[in-house]
């Protein structure tokens, strides 16, 4: 499969780090952002590129040459006049004779292309968008997607909104050739995203991938401080999901929003004190921070799945506001108890997955290849503690007033801050 890489950007923020070579070769520890990517793809085995330059664009095809020193081939458009994304893979369409990866040039990353290039043709995707968590979505564009990942709507910025999963466009796609032939030339800049996919949704199959592995925007020189040193620490290679991950499974009420019954509204949700803050700690940490949490309010009836899926989506929204992100959640809807009015029979079963069994937090490790024995399980009550015990997880209870006595088989914190103050690196500021 062929990579376009689009590498034509000005860079106009980024004036303060380098101003006289374009945007993508503006160096992260001694290596240019488009070095980065291009190191990535070949370890993909990937290695047929073809980069879209346009401002500066020698600067991009003199370093890289033909791309062997690199191990790739390498060719080359340049714009004589921007064109916008759409308007640039027209132009190169001669030389695009089948699906196509493209990429954004301004972007840091280190992802498994095999589960991506997976995931779209077991989807039979006309085109699939790479999507993740960021610690800013309320200024990036988010995919809102079915149980089956297909995209539903996509809000930019400016779009109205009010509670979201937090899955921003990363900047990554796969595109068939159906969508590749709705292209068409221009003399005007025109974007891919925003004027011929998003207007395809309810009639092309696109499809949203969601990953919790490294992509970052180096677009401002805030973002390009923080990639450097997640370079140097090597959390961007250790978050590539080839490698084996650590994660903090974390209990949801009592534990991210506070204990005051059943949570059946948006409104009946608040995130406890601090909550936000120590997720925000797990994210710089280099853990996964996925939610574990049993519903019972759906086996009762309570709520259906929409409303319980509005009310995780208020989580990550208000969690959003203030920098932290959840990487997934899992929540188990059944309750063996029978008897109970309007109570839904489907949900009425023996799981498990329901604390404190481990279900849950096996399918998470399976998904993304987790090291259960590096990594927690925090929760508030006893049934959290037996479910990471049996999965093999360092066991974390939150029991405010409470410390630990001897004996007692599991670390003991008041709540989620002090857990993340007293035992992640890089924790709490």
């Amino acid at each position: 499969m062929k990579t376009v890489i689009m590498a034509g950007g000005r860079g106009t923020r980024m004036v303060s780090i380098a101003s006289d070579i374009p945007k993508p070769m503006i160096r992260l520890c001694g290596k240019p952002i488009l070095e980065h990517q291009i190191a990535c793809l070949k370890k993909n085995n990937l290695t047929d590129i073809l980069i879209i330059t346009g401002h500066l664009g020698a600067v991009i095809e003199d370093y890289f040459g033909n791309g062997s020193r690199f191990g790739c081939t390498i060719a080359y458009y340049r714009e004589t006049e921007a064109l916008g994304t759409a308007g640039a893979l027209y132009r190169i369409m001669d030389s695009l004779t089948d699906d196509v990866i493209l990429i954004n040039g301004d972007i840091m990353f280190d992802i498994d292309f095999s589960r991506f290039i997976a995931f779209y043709h077991e989807r039979k995707a006309h085109a699939a968008l790479v999507v993740h968590p960021n610690s800013h979505p309320f200024d990036s564009a988010i995919l809102l997607s079915d149980r089956e990942n297909r995209v539903l709507q996509w809000l930019n910025k400016e779009d109205k909104r009010q509670y979201y999963k937090n899955r921003v466009n990363a900047g990554i796609h796969i595109l068939s050739k159906h969508i590749l032939s709705t292209l068409h030339a221009t003399t005007e800049k025109v974007d891919l995203d925003r004027e011929i996919l998003k207007p395809q949704l309810a009639s092309a199959r696109i499809f949203a991938y969601p990953t919790p592995e490294y992509i970052k925007d180096v677009g401002a020189p805030e973002r390009y401080a923080q990639v450097t040193a997640d370079i140097e620490t090597g959390l961007v290679q250790r978050r590539n999901l080839s490698q084996m991950q650590k994660a903090v499974f974390l209990d949801r009420d009592g534990t991210i929003n506070t204990l005051n019954g059943f949570v059946r509204s948006p409104e009946d949700f608040e995130l406890l004190p601090g909550a936000a803050q120590a997720i925000g700690a797990i994210n710089r940490s280099g853990y996964l921070a996925i939610v574990i949490t049993n519903q019972p309010v759906i086996a009762r009836g309570a709520i259906s799945l929409e409303e319980l899926e509005t009310i995780h989506n208020k989580m990550e929204t208000e969690l959003g506001k203030q920098g932290a992100y959840l990487d997934d959640l899992f929540f188990c809807p059944h309750h063996p108890d029978k008897g109970f009015p309007g109570e839904r029979p489907e949900y009425k079963i023996d799981c498990s997955c329901r604390k404190p069994k481990p279900g849950l937090i096996i399918a998470a490790a399976e998904k993304y290849h987790i090291d259960l024995g590096a990594s927690y399980m925090v929760g508030d009550h006893n049934r959290d503690v037996e479910a990471g015990r049996a999965a093999g997880c360092i066991p974390v209870l939150l029991k405010a007033g409470k410390s630990r006595e001897s004996g007692d088989p599991e670390l003991i914190f008041a709540d989620l801050r002090e857990f993340t103050q007293s035992l992640l690196p890089r924790g709490m500021p």
